[in-house]
């Protein structure tokens, strides 16, 4: 035990530190990564709704949704599906404004927490979202490409909550 007592509090303080760094890069670096990969799905999705391909698409499952179904007694699946693109495209947005307004972010996040919790709820309505293969419950039809929605839900509270957070030390 070549090493004195200073010298190992001192390495003690060093690789601290630098776990300490590495966490704060990697927390930092999730975050941004998990907040612009939301803003850049919800702003290709809200995109896409301008697609007679995507009104179609979206058609069963808006026609099922006490959310949104009423979107058909207002205008015809092309004109609901744009609707909805408008508000996807301004969330994205929102979101995106970071940078610029904890606030606007904050308000797109939580715009995203309720879009997202829309479209989960779309596995409980739209008939075919399950199916029983070998004894399991598993999403099937479009409950298979729902299920990615429970992984977007999380990447919108934690972009909810940073930016929350941050308006709080702004004032």
């Amino acid at each position: 035990n070549t090493i004195d007592v200073a010298t190992r509090v001192r390495w003690r303080e060093t690789t601290t530190s630098r776990a300490d760094r590495a966490v704060i890069l990697l927390a930092r670096s999730s975050g941004i990564i998990l907040r612009y990969g939301l803003v850049v799905l919800v702003l290709w999705f809200g995109v896409f709704k301008f697609t007679p391909s995507e009104a179609q698409a979206i058609q069963p499952l808006v026609a099922h949704s006490p959310f949104l179904s009423w979107l058909y007694a207002l205008t015809n699946v092309r004109g609901a599906s744009r609707i909805i693109g408008v508000i996807e495209i301004a969330i994205a947005l929102l979101i995106a404004a970071r940078p610029f307004s904890a606030r606007a972010s904050a308000v797109g996040s939580i715009g995203a927490v309720l879009m997202f919790l829309t479209t989960l709820s779309f596995l409980a309505t739209t008939p075919g979202s399950w199916a029983v293969v070998d004894g399991l419950v598993v999403p099937a039809g479009a409950g298979g490409f729902l299920i990615k929605d429970l992984l977007l839900l999380g990447a919108a509270l934690g972009s909810a909550a940073e930016a929350l957070s941050a308006q709080t030390h702004e004032r």
